[in-house]
C-alpha cells in the first residue's frame, strides 16, 4: 500500500469514527433519532468512503504545493 492511499484510508477512518461519535453524543445529550442502527452505520461507511476519496484526490495537490 502506498503512503497515499495508506493516509487517505486513515482519514477515511477518521471520518467515520467522527460521525459516530457525533450520532453518539447526539443521543446521549439530546434524544433518540429516529434512524436505526443499520441507517446509522451505513451512513457512516458512506461517509467515511467520500472521505478517503476527497483525500485521495487532493493530496497530492496539497503535497504540490508544499502544505504536507
Amino acid at each position: 500500500m502506498t503512503p497515499r492511499t495508506r493516509s487517505a484510508v486513515l482519514w477515511g477512518l477518521v471520518g467515520t469514527l467522527s460521525f459516530l461519535v457525533l450520532v453518539q453524543g447526539y443521543r446521549l445529550l439530546v434524544g433518540t433519532l429516529n434512524i436505526g442502527f443499520g441507517a446509522t452505520a451505513a451512513v457512516a461507511v458512506l461517509v467515511g468512503l467520500v472521505v478517503t476519496a476527497t483525500a485521495y484526490a487532493t493530496e497530492h495537490r496539497l503535497s504540490a504545493k508544499g502544505r504536507t
